[in-house]
């Protein structure tokens, strides 16, 4: 029987609302699904006397029928019963069902009254290899997918049940910033931090003069209780924080527990869960509470930063940071800085706490990250605080339909393995440094290739079978023939591809980054081994499809226009007009080429296939200048690695790195700097001599030493650097030692910076740098290759540049 709030769902018979939360538990009755929907308020509705259900092959069900009837399942506490093939009091059924899998085999369901007997079943099933399809879903997750509910839903209440109907939906959802100061070793907060819209507020343990914003409590526990108090005021749909689950949560749990405090944030007074995975991965629970963590987002979203420290990024995206020394993000000196602050100035921490709040919710507000989410969610079906989930987004809207098409998914790994596929098509470039090179960019390469050509699980099943006739098929690549009529995943894309050309036409960013990842997520999907649609027929006839299309396309340029394609990646060609090419007329020549090869390909697949082509090409980038160098010690060009001055209709220009050391943060900040300033000045053929020789003058009299640091992230703990140990661990080891002489406790953890020096001693921690830097590396090593990856372009050195001269006379 369904639960629902009285002040809602009492005086209505239906309710609509955006799911904040979807849990899963047993009950005496089976199993309960219960949601938290939000409309202008948060409402539970529960579903219960559920089943969970996965697929098995027909041809194992008498073989798995006798291992149920013969072991003891811990959850019914005896053995199954012979002939409880349909049986409701073995709390398991088998039933065939009008559905098969990819092969053409017939499949059983496989149904359970309990999540304990299911999780049993499939340990059992595991143990002796016996092949489950579909078991890996949580039951939960598949009652909201197979009704096609994305992201809201619409609830029809009765006295016996509640039904969910998909429905489109806008919530107004709330949020809060919450932040924990705490000792070094996380084992007492000082404070919380909590900010809104409409809250600004700190809580402290200590005396003091309580201010709106400022709240002092006597000890760790009321803090705890303070806390519980001020969410269930403001009553939040959503938590947002900086490691906010690994962290904030992690430690308010370990310590509510510690200190007897019920932390009871749930929206049903139920405690949180904060748990870890097996992969050390840390997962929030609270029931009609989301919590997002501020990195994960981000990285969602495909922001890339040097650094996701909060200082860091903070600085990227607002252009301010924290209040206290940015060694405190680097956990350098934290815990010992915070501690001192704490008694020293504890409003100053309180100050600090209060910031680091308004600086996550600042970052949410300018990504509009919240959005961002919300319109994945209603895309694909995924829950908000669903870390990646390009797996789980294709199945939610992948297998529903395939269902309905009579079709299971494959088993895990079944797909053909042995074929190759390789990936993106990667052109040999031709090293160079040119004037006017246009870029021509397949929007979408590998969705439009899906879509025009029909790759798809289900009609590679249909093409392949024996119903088909020849008209119908579509030849891929390894072997793979898919079905022209019958085909999913081209009509899914179709729907997106649409939807991200009103969210553009309305200027909805968040939308349209939304689209534009899952889109490019589903050949990862089919292209991963790890996923369970997995075939190299379907990969493979996506990347050679594109391998041919990009190599294509550069015969065409070249044979219809005589421009030389100097570079192709994946999806773009870098066609170069000729340096003699008038620069005002190369957009103009961009479009033709634009317009000649889009009509080329229409007519090319209408040709041989006899489908519609949903292949754009677009040309993208008019380089003024453009360097593709070559690799180190080799005359051979490089592969995504190149620069240029991008030039722009309105006469602006922008120097653009690709994969160089510019853009890289394991080389030098002046590394960085003077390949920029260098490049600068020979795009626009400035004299370069002077400012090469000035840079070396400065570097030896010591007036760049800030600019010689490298930074350099620790991939693992320090101590697991056992035999190769490079420069960055060789001055973190120093570091720790200096540390232990002083009597501290220094933790180097992996993914923490080290910023160190090279000196005449080898690499010394920034902190504990006392030998003379070694110049002589930084020439070698920093600046001489970047300058000379364009220098010898011009016949010249940079050792020619910088060398002694000999005096003959």
């Amino acid at each position: 029987m369904p639960v629902h709030s009285p002040n809602q769902a009492d005086q209505c018979s239906e309710a609509s609302g955006f799911v904040l939360t979807r849990q899963q538990f047993d009950t005496p009755t089976g199993i309960c699904f219960q949601f938290w929907l939000k409309s202008t308020e948060a409402f539970p509705v529960s579903v219960t006397a559920q089943e969970a259900v996965f697929f098995v092959l027909e041809e194992d069900v008498p073989r798995i029928k006798s291992l149920l009837e013969a072991k003891v399942i811990p959850a019914l506490k005896k053995p199954l019963k012979s002939g409880a093939e349909s049986s409701a009091s073995a709390g398991w059924r088998l039933q065939s069902l009008p559905l098969k899998d990819l092969q053409q085999r017939p499949v059983y369901g496989l149904y359970s009254q309990s999540l304990a007997i299911y999780r049993q079943l499939i340990d059992l099933l595991q143990t002796y290899a016996i092949p489950m399809i579909e078991e890996d879903i949580r039951p939960v997750d598949r009652f909201l997918m197979e009704r096609f509910i994305q992201d809201s839903a619409r609830v029809r209440f009765s006295q016996q049940s509640a039904q969910l109907q998909p429905i489109t939906y806008e919530a107004p959802l709330s949020m809060l910033s919450v932040d924990i100061e705490t000792t070094m070793r996380a084992d007492r907060i000082f404070s919380i931090g909590l900010y809104s819209d409409e809250l600004s507020k700190v809580l402290i343990v200590g005396e003091g003069v309580n201010e709106p914003w400022l709240e002092y409590v006597n000890d760790e526990r009321a803090l705890l209780q303070a806390f519980v108090r001020e969410v269930e005021r403001c009553n939040p749909d959503i938590f947002i924080g900086w490691n906010v689950v690994g962290f904030d949560f992690r430690v308010l749990q370990e310590r509510a527990k510690r200190l007897q405090v019920p932390l009871n944030l749930g929206r049903d007074g139920s405690r949180i869960q904060v748990i870890q995975s097996a992969n050390g991965k840390w997962f929030c629970r609270i029931a009609g509470r989301v919590v997002l963590d501020g990195i994960d987002t981000l990285k969602g979203a495909t922001y890339q930063f040097e650094s996701f420290s909060l200082e860091y990024v903070s600085h990227q995206m607002l252009d301010r940071g924290k209040l206290l020394g940015h060694q405190m993000d680097e956990g350098l000196n934290r815990g010992e800085e915070i501690q001192q602050v704490y008694r020293t100035a504890p409003h100053r921490l309180a100050e600090y706490n209060l910031e680091d709040c308004k600086l996550v919710w600042d970052i949410f507000e300018k990504a509009q990250l919240l959005h961002y989410l919300v319109e994945r969610s209603r895309l694909t079906g995924l829950p908000l605080d669903k870390v990646g989930g390009s797996a789980a987004s294709f199945d939610n809207q992948y297998l529903p339909r395939l269902h309905r098409q009579g079709y299971v998914a494959p088993v895990y790994a079944s797909g053909e393995s042995q074929m190759g596929a390789p990936g993106g098509y990667v052109m040999e470039s031709r090293p160079g440094l040119y004037h006017q090179v246009l870029v021509l960019d397949f929007k979408s390469l590998y969705p439009s290739i899906i879509r025009t050509f029909m790759v798809d699980p289900y009609a590679l099943a249909e093409g392949t079978g024996t119903e088909c006739s020849a008209d119908d098929l579509v030849p891929g690549f390894n072997h793979a023939i898919f079905s022209r009529q019958r085909a999913i995943l081209p009509e899914i894309i179709e729907r997106l591809w649409q939807a991200r050309d009103r969210a553009k036409a309305e200027k909805n960013a968040p939308l349209s980054q939304a689209i534009k990842i899952i889109m490019n997520s589903f050949y990862g999907v089919l292209g991963s081994d790890v996923c369970r649609f997995f075939d190299q027929r379907l990969s493979g006839s996506i990347t050679l499809r594109g391998h041919e299309i990009l190599t294509r396309t550069k015969e065409k340029i070249e044979e219809q226009f005589g421009y030389q394609v100097i570079y192709g990646d994946t999806d773009s060609v870098f066609v170069w007009l000729g340096d003699e090419f008038p620069q005002a007329d190369a957009p103009a020549e961009g479009r033709k080429l634009e317009q000649f090869l889009n009509q080329w390909w229409q007519d090319e697949v209408q040709q041989r296939f006899g489908l519609p082509c949903h292949l754009e090409l677009e040309y993208e980038t008019h380089y003024r200048r453009f360097l593709m160098p070559t690799m180190r010690h080799s005359e051979k060009g490089t592969k995504k690695r190149y620069a240029g001055i991008r030039h722009f209709a309105d006469g602006q220009e922008e120097l653009i790195f690709k994969g160089l050391e510019s853009v890289r943060s394991d080389w030098t900040p002046l590394a960085r700097q003077v390949q920029r300033e260098l490049y600068r000045l020979i795009f626009s053929d400035a004299p370069y001599v002077d400012y090469l020789k000035q840079i070396v003058a400065q570097m030896k009299a010591g007036q760049l030493d800030a600019e010689l640091v490298y930074r350099k992230r620790l991939r693992r703990p320090l101590d697991d650097y056992s035999k190769n140990k490079p420069p960055h661990v060789q001055a973190a080891l120093k570091a720790r030692q200096q540390f232990s002489r002083e009597g501290k406790t220094r933790v180097f953890s992996a993914g923490m910076f080290i910023e160190y020096l090279i000196t005449v001693n080898g690499p010394e921690p920034l902190l504990f740098a006392t030998s003379p830097i070694d110049y002589q590396h930084y020439l070698d090593r920093q600046l001489a290759p970047v300058a000379d990856s364009i220098l010898m372009f011009l016949d010249d050195s940079f050792e020619a540049l910088h060398a002694p001269q000999i005096d003959l006379f």
